[in-house]
């Protein structure tokens, strides 16, 4: 059997396209935040798949130290920072795997608005104040 090489093990941070997680309380309920923002100029072709990869390597790092994370309805996501449409797709497709509840912050309204829920208690269009 060939041996091949684990991706994972050359992984190179995506320049084009930066997330950060953090644990943070708003609420008075726990979540995760993801702060996002463009790097290096570049297309949408090339921006998407940087996302993407910054996502897995973070959800992996989760596991390395959690091991395997089983999340419920209730378990809420922010997102915060600019993004595109094409990345803000990946972006929530990838959170929805994971959680409950995505909710993006939106500045005019001073909170982030829930915009993809699986839980009653958080409904699409519910504003959490920042």
């Amino acid at each position: 059997m060939e041996n091949i090489p684990n991706q994972q093990q050359n992984f190179e941070v995506p320049k084009t396209y930066k997330i950060e997680r953090s644990e943070i309380e708003i609420a008075s309920r726990k979540a995760d935040l993801y702060k996002v923002g463009f790097g290096a100029p570049a297309q949408n072709d090339q921006i998407v798949r940087d996302a993407e990869l910054a996502l897995a390597a973070i959800f992996d790092q989760i596991e390395d130290d959690l091991g395997p994370v089983t999340r419920g309805i209730d378990d809420l996501a922010l997102v915060n920072g600019p993004a595109s449409l094409p990345v803000a797709v990946v972006i929530a497709n990838s959170l929805l795997q994971r959680y409950g509840v995505v909710a993006v912050f939106d500045p005019k309204m001073s909170g982030y608005v829930v915009s993809a829920s699986s839980s009653p208690a958080m409904p699409v269009g519910m504003v959490i104040p920042a």
